[in-house]
């Protein structure tokens, strides 16, 4: 059987693409951030390390004795542990003094090359997730024509966010941006961005102009419109083929029940 290294982050991701990687005949070697993964992530992989974010030099002897050459992200790692609670080991010290800046990008990048020297290749997230990519058009909740407008103002306003790399997410209404996505993470800016509205905020996620995709690709799912309901956002617009519906089932009915519109967009 075909081994492959999981790293596994927060949410229902890793969960999603562990059971992909066993219908495609893996046998899965995880190792699991334990400030942010699920227990769940045990009973679908055929070992789990759990390891304190920073300790890349861990992670990497940790897939080397699995007998893993080939490894995939899944999963957020909320950058605020870079600030709190940060246990970096040697491996993961020598990365730091490599850094520029602390910029997602640059945080990935060079995470990618450590694992590179250890003897592993990071492969795209998206190559056996497939089925989990948003499709292009309207995808659930009430039809919104009237709100367009919204959706192509804000996604070149999202890009140009992301092109930044400070986020991949804003909150628009009448073509005005309510709040941007930055280090707090999505649902803060949500959250923000729906009680400066009016009840017709649209949040808007985009990938980045060349968005790398072995990490961070954005990413959508049934907490993404919890947390919209609770906060009068009643219109989601994500970039077609770029983004991943996490449990798509549960998020398309969720959807449908909150009566939030849902789209796939270009930004054409």
């Amino acid at each position: 059987m075909k081994k492959i290294g999981l790293i596994a982050g927060y949410g229902h991701f890793p969960l999603e693409l562990a059971v992909s990687l066993n219908t495609a005949g893996f046998e899965i070697h995880t190792v699991a951030a334990r400030e942010e993964a699920s227990q769940e992530i045990e009973k679908l992989t055929a070992s789990t390390c759990w390891l304190h974010v920073g300790q890349i030099g861990g992670m990497i002897k940790a897939f080397k004795r699995a007998g893993v050459e080939q490894v995939v992200m899944a999963g957020k790692v909320r950058k605020l542990h870079l600030f709190r609670n940060f246990r970096p080991d040697l491996t993961a010290m020598k990365g730091l003094l490599r850094l520029k800046d602390r910029r997602d990008d640059s945080i990935m990048l060079t995470i990618s090359e450590l694992l590179a020297e250890g003897g592993l290749t990071l492969i795209d997230q998206t190559l056996y997730a497939g089925d989990m990519l948003a499709a292009a058009g309207h995808l659930a909740g009430p039809a919104a024509k009237k709100r367009q407008a919204d959706i192509l103002f804000g996604f070149e306003q999202a890009k140009g966010v992301a092109g930044l790399d400070i986020g991949q997410t804003i909150i628009v209404q009448d073509q005005a941006v309510l709040a941007v996505e930055a280090i707090e993470g999505t649902d803060e800016a949500i959250k923000r961005g729906g009680q400066l509205g009016s009840g017709k905020a649209a949040v808007i996620k985009v990938a980045k102009p060349n968005q790398d995709l072995r990490f961070d690709v954005p990413a959508v799912g049934p907490d993404t419109l919890e947390i919209m309901h609770s906060n009068g956002c009643t219109l989601l617009a994500v970039e077609a083929g770029k983004t991943l519906m996490i449990e798509r089932q549960r998020f398309l009915e969720l959807a449908n029940q909150y009566g939030i519109s849902v789209y796939g967009t270009s930004g054409q």
